[in-house]
């Protein structure tokens, strides 16, 4: 028997969601960050199939006046989508492995496209950030992660 049922199409939708946030972020990242220097598109995620969040950076901060500037730079997008635009906040998505190299020594929420060791969440310490894989301490044993088996990660706030 074929697979079927909700666990299917929640794996589909799952893998559509991401190849699509993945496009998106190619996208945006590549116009804002070529039309807007100094601004770095963190992350793109869908937050419903109508609707995308751009987190942006920038090394004097993140005001309404340059959020207002992405979204002006975005507008072809609305015809299909609302587009919110932020700051990273306290729980600064991690993508690239930049970002995961500056979160050393931090806690982290990861998710992975597919099960490693039976399981796609991660919470833990940042041991280590190599060129194609990081490395996570979770209750007192490691876990190397892939970056390319990635779709979120997050820094964790500890305060």
């Amino acid at each position: 028997m074929g697979p079927t049922g909700p666990f299917f199409l929640t794996g589909v939708l799952i893998a559509n969601t991401y190849e699509k946030e993945k496009q998106l972020q190619d996208e945006i990242g590549s116009r804002v960050e070529h039309d807007l220097p100094g601004v770095e598109v963190l992350a793109v995620e869908l937050a419903n199939p109508d609707r995308f969040v751009v987190y942006v950076d920038h090394p004097e901060g993140v005001d309404h006046a340059l959020c207002v500037r992405v979204t002006d730079l975005l507008r072809d997008y609305l015809r299909e989508y609302s587009i919110d635009v932020s700051s990273p906040g306290v729980e600064r998505p991690l993508r690239k492995p930049a970002h995961f190299a500056g979160a050393l020594g931090h806690t982290v929420s990861l998710r992975t496209r597919e099960p490693l060791d039976g399981r796609s969440k991660f919470k833990g310490e940042l041991k280590d950030a190599g060129d194609d894989a990081l490395t996570l301490g979770i209750d007192g044993t490691t876990i190397e992660i892939p970056y390319e088996t990635i779709v979120r990660g997050n820094l964790i706030d500890e305060r």
